[in-house]
């Protein structure tokens, strides 16, 4: 597909751009298509690939799991109820082993997260060039289907553990503690607004490098996947290299989709371990 581009740097912009709905300059709402019309439609602009294939991943995990859950066995356990339950005993341990405190909660969002995030990291595999010609064939400019290599959609995770941060830490310190930690710590009291500035900014890097961590891996991932799939047009030795660094590139890639799935899962534990400390 890189022949039917203008240039290399074409193609690139092409396969790095959302689909993306929302308010025209004219005042009309429909889809972008191009880079102009997507910085004229602002803030509140949607991008309908990362959101469709996010939400849909989601729903594919809850329904394998409750499908295992549903149809589980003890007398003949089938091999998909097998991989489910060492999932489970898999975060169980992971949480086990970082979370100190007790909830109902933590072990369910671990589970979530990290087979949620490995599903759309996993899109990464993919070949790049296959799901835009499919778009293309149905009248849309562009389409991804990798969804954390959208900061949106990798911001919005982080901050929903930011959210879940401050709710423990408020809930097991109190609101009085809870601000006692930011404004009493490291330094003696009297350096309050030194504080405050230096436990807010701890505070805040935390769902900041989350999701940047997430998205720049995940982006360079599906860049250098893009750069081997340009190779494919510069004749037939090259294509034959290019296809033997995908292969190459995309097994090593496995290793890391399913890391940082796990990063960001223990992460998560980490910070609502420390949310949950009262021993300030």
């Amino acid at each position: 597909m890189a022949g039917s581009y203008a240039n290399s740097g074409e193609y690139i912009k092409h396969h790095l751009t959302n689909l993306t709905y929302g308010q025209k300059a004219d005042g009309s709402w429909g889809i972008a298509h191009g880079a102009d019309e997507i910085a004229e439609m602002g803030f509140w602009s949607i991008n309908i690939d990362s959101m469709a294939f996010s939400i849909g991943l989601g729903v594919l995990f809850l329904w394998l799991f409750h499908r295992a859950a549903k149809k589980a066995s003890t007398d003949a356990p089938t091999g998909w109820q097998n991989f489910v339950e060492m999932m489970i005993q898999f975060i169980d341990d992971s949480v086990r082993g970082s979370y100190s405190g007790k909830s109902a909660l933590v072990a369910p969002l671990g589970l979530t997260i990290f087979v949620w995030i490995f599903l759309l990291n996993l899109m990464d595999l993919i070949a790049v060039d296959l799901v835009p010609w499919l778009a293309g064939l149905m009248g849309l400019p562009y389409l991804k289907i990798v969804p954390t290599t959208d900061p949106n959609i990798t911001f919005g995770l982080s901050l929903a553990v930011f959210v879940l941060v401050i709710y423990y830490s408020i809930k097991m310190k109190g609101p009085g503690g809870f601000f006692a930690e930011l404004a009493f710590h490291p330094f003696p009291k009297y350096m309050l607004p030194v504080n405050l500035i230096l436990e807010g900014v701890t505070l805040i890097a935390k769902p900041v490098s989350l999701a940047l961590r997430l998205f720049g891996n995940m982006y360079a991932g599906e860049m250098i996947f893009i750069l081997i799939a340009l190779m494919y047009g510069g004749g037939i030795a090259l294509g034959i290299f290019g296809g033997f660094l995908q292969l190459g590139w995309a097994i090593f890639h496995i290793l890391v989709i399913t890391l940082q799935a796990f990063i960001f899962m223990t992460l998560t534990i980490v910070y609502l371990d420390m949310a949950s400390q009262t021993d300030h």
